[in-house]
């Protein structure tokens, strides 16, 4: 059976720069690399071919040669049957990713796996009043943790010992493993199964914390909250979170803040609405209100004439911007309530404000009261 074209068989066009060839080698490796897929021989023929490709494309002389007469197989020799002839180094980080997928690139040193490690990051949920989103307040939460055993001030032996290295990795935490494939033979490494991938042995452990080098405790932190902050806001407390390994850091904790509703107040970024109902008359006649705000009552000067609906706004009577300067303002909905139920004599001193308006005439029989009501739907 003739064989592909080597540029098909890498998927890029006749002219492709050496970077864009080592590019497409790298992506149809990762894919059909036979440690990825053990036991599949259309995968391990696939690898061959790109390897056989690549061989061919990245040598100046066996390049020109395929370009010229479509084969750069003069001596008879077979360029696919073994991945020796090239270095998964030579690709530019290939050997790390070789690292990630497949435990190991071709024999090169693997990361120690002993080292210090930050510990994992940790979560709170804090409620907070309207009030105290707006203004700030210090909080205090309980978590539970681990921390550093102060037993053993977290090396996991036991008081008067200490940790060995281990014997079988040598402190690294992995080991060599060889393996044999029908392209070669491959070196990666495994984690180190005497030490576990620690690389030191405890041979007494602990008794607190049985080796661990951790104890679980119960810990309540005082948190800072800020004027200005709102539900879905994170506040990151550095350190705080779960104790590190092998004399790592600390991880974090991320306190979610949720702030609970108000009766009154209403919050829309840095501003803050209020409905405020009042009479007829208060609408008519202008009067000056006592309006709530969160910084106390406030007197509002509300004009002769206001309409149903109008909104009037307090400077800097909203929510402080949060770690800077500035406050929002509050909006005040004017709602004129439509009186119900009246006696008779307020409906005779409205009787005569409808005649003196000449809204009550011969002509329109409809009742005063449903006149008032039907200008203030």
């Amino acid at each position: 059976m003739a064989k592909r074209n080597f540029y098909e068989v890498l998927g890029i066009e006749k002219g492709a720069t050496e970077d864009e060839i080592k590019k497409a080698f790298r992506k149809l490796a990762i894919k059909y690399h036979p440690d990825k897929n053990q036991g599949d021989k259309e995968s391990e023929e696939k690898f061959k071919e790109i390897n056989e490709a690549y061989q061919v494309l990245t040598d100046p002389q066996k390049k020109s040669q395929y370009d010229q007469y479509g084969t750069a197989d003069f001596n008879g020799g077979d360029m696919g049957g073994n991945s020796g002839g090239f270095d998964f180094s030579d690709l530019g980080g290939f050997g790390d990713i070789f690292d990630s997928f497949f435990g190991g690139g071709g024999g090169g040193g693997g990361r120690r796996r002993g080292g210090p490690e930050k510990g994992a990051d940790l979560e709170s949920t804090l409620n907070l009043t309207f009030e105290e989103a707006v203004f700030g307040v210090e909080k205090e939460i309980s978590i539970n943790r681990s921390e550093s055993c102060s037993t053993c001030n977290g090396s996991g032996a036991k008081v008067g010992t200490s940790p060995r290295t281990c014997d079988k990795c040598g402190g690294v935490g992995q080991v060599k493993v060889q393996r044999n494939t029908p392209l070669g033979s491959f070196v990666s490494m495994s984690t180190c199964d005497k030490c576990g991938g620690k690389g030191k042995i405890i041979a007494d452990p602990c008794n607190v914390c049985h080796g661990s080098g951790k104890q679980r405790k119960n810990k309540r932190i005082k948190v800072n909250i800020p004027a200005g902050v709102d539900t879905g806001n994170v506040m990151p407390m550095r350190g705080q979170g779960e104790a590190g390994s092998s004399g790592g850091p600390s991880g974090d904790l991320y306190v979610n803040i949720r702030v609970v509703n108000h009766s009154i107040f209403k919050r829309k970024g840095f501003d803050i609405y209020i409905d405020q109902h009042i009479s007829f008359s208060m609408a008519t006649l202008g009067v000056e209100l006592k309006v709530p705000t969160v910084d106390g009552d406030v007197k509002y000067v509300l004009p002769e004439g206001t309409q149903p609906g109008a909104i009037f706004r307090l400077k800097t009577k909203g929510v402080p911007h949060v770690n800077s300067h500035g406050r929002g303002d509050q909006y005040v909905n004017i709602i004129v309530d439509v009186p119900r139920n009246l006696n008779e004599k307020q409906k005779s001193a409205l009787k005569l404000f409808m005649e003196a308006s000449g809204e009550l005439t011969d002509d329109n029989k409809k009742s005063f009261v449903n006149k008032i009501k039907s200008n203030f739907k």
